[in-house]
């Protein structure tokens, strides 16, 4: 049995947006399908720290595969060792037979994922005519973030926010070379918020809420991606009372996300969020039914978006003759 090994210039080479952001709107159309075996992800920290894995695994019945992803975070004292500070492995197997059919880097299928899911949640619920977007955080995931959702809407305006001047002028810089738009930099949250019709958080979600309702104008539409875990947060959570909640898993974001907390301080319940993503894709629950509501999307990320990508890698990386084959049985 050989086994592929992709490193993550393997990987990069084999990324290409468009398909990334099919393979996932696929795999949310599955999940909604009840066509994806999805347990609770497992997290191991070490006590008293945030250094440590989680891992997330399901099976796609349509798709005929396996996957369980490793992701490391919190090792700040990696970079001395030429090593990052976090770690992303995909595992992929094929269902029928158990194989290990490749093991890769996981790091762009981590970043790009993610980004597809901002920019899905785009596509159906913001403001057809929406031009203005706000970057809450100033990181990785926040370019990536914009790079992906300026595939779905042409933005005019990009209101930057960071926690330091010198993250929001370097994003700043890069992202003003990949898109033609005016950038602002922002002295704080609120200033970017009040000037956007998309909003996407993107901070590490460490630090404490940020967006309050008040800020959010009418029509608004929200990217939650940093609050992939139970102690982080982004938004106030008074902001559920008013806004049309979607999650990518409903179950997940009940127990990690901003749901999480909105639901803990009795804000709403989970028959309060009006549908998983994958609903509306598939036209069993509406998107955005008029140009004032405020819609939210809530993901803390899920197997099937790994799954899916995975697959997409593996056999481009196959086409293409890419990698490195391992025969572990021998």
């Amino acid at each position: 049995m050989e086994t592929l090994l992709l490193n993550k210039t393997d990987v990069g080479s084999l990324i290409d947006l468009d398909d990334v952001y099919k393979a996932v709107e696929n795999g949310y159309r599955s999940f909604a399908k009840g066509h994806v075996v999805q347990p609770d992800f497992m997290t191991i920290v070490k006590p008293g720290t945030h250094t440590g894995f989680d891992f997330k695994g399901g099976m796609d019945l349509e798709g005929g595969y396996i996957t369980i992803k490793s992701s490391s975070g919190g090792y700040p004292d990696n970079p001395k060792l030429g090593l990052p500070t976090g770690i992303n492995t995909v595992f992929l197997y094929e269902a029928d037979t158990s194989a290990l059919k490749c093991i890769m880097d996981g790091t762009w299928i981590t970043g790009c994922r993610t980004a597809a899911a901002g920019a899905i949640s785009v596509e159906y619920l913001a403001k057809k005519d929406a031009h203005k977007i706000a970057l809450i955080g100033a990181g990785n995931q926040a370019r990536r973030q914009l790079r992906a959702i300026s595939r779905v809407r042409k933005f005019t305006d990009v209101y930057v926010w960071g926690y330091s001047d010198e993250e929001i002028q370097n994003y700043i810089s890069d992202m003003s070379k990949e898109l033609d738009a005016t950038f602002h930099a922002c002295q704080t949250a609120e200033e970017a918020v009040r000037n956007a019709e998309v909003v996407v958080t993107a901070t590490i979600g460490r630090r404490g809420p940020v967006v309050k309702r008040e800020w959010l104008n009418p029509g608004t539409h929200i990217v939650a991606m940093g609050a992939d875990m139970p102690d982080k947060q982004e938004l106030y959570t008074d902001i559920f009372k008013d806004a049309k909640a979607v999650t990518d898993s409903t179950a997940l974001c009940a127990k990690n996300g901003e749901t999480h907390h909105a639901i803990e301080e009795g804000v709403i319940t989970a028959d309060g969020i009006h549908a998983e993503i994958g609903q509306i894709i598939l036209g069993e629950k509406p998107g955005r039914e008029n140009d004032t509501e405020i819609t939210l999307f809530d993901t803390v990320g899920m197997a099937i978006q790994d799954n899916v990508m995975a697959v997409s890698i593996y056999n481009n990386a196959v086409k293409k003759g890419l990698g490195v084959k391992y025969d572990f049985l021998k």
